[in-house]
């Protein structure tokens, strides 16, 4: 049983080093994307987004690991910042770029 404690906190350890730069990374290309594009594609605002973003990176380096009592809100932030990469970055970047996929 010891084990499995041992490997969910490794888990835990490698999702928090890995979502660090992965935070910087969403903040930013939230950062240097044009405020226009976000609305034209029906997001929250340029800013909302780089308020998000830059608050799930800040969890991320405050909150230090599994190990610390926040590992609620630095899993939060991972998940805000995963959300930002995977819904609104690829729609940022098609209207951007001039795609008319409908």
């Amino acid at each position: 049983m010891d084990l499995l404690y041992r490997l969910d906190d490794y888990v835990l350890l490698g999702l928090w080093i890995l979502g660090m730069p992965v935070g910087a990374y969403a903040f930013i290309h939230a950062l240097r994307q044009r405020a226009d594009a976000f609305t034209a594609v029906g997001k929250l605002t340029k800013n909302a987004w780089l308020g998000i973003t830059g608050a799930g990176l800040l969890v991320l380096v405050v909150f230090q690991g599994p190990w610390s009592g926040g590992a609620l809100f630095w899993i939060a932030g991972l998940v805000a910042v995963l959300v930002y990469l995977v819904d609104v970055k690829p729609a940022v970047v098609g209207v951007q770029r001039g795609d008319q996929r409908w």
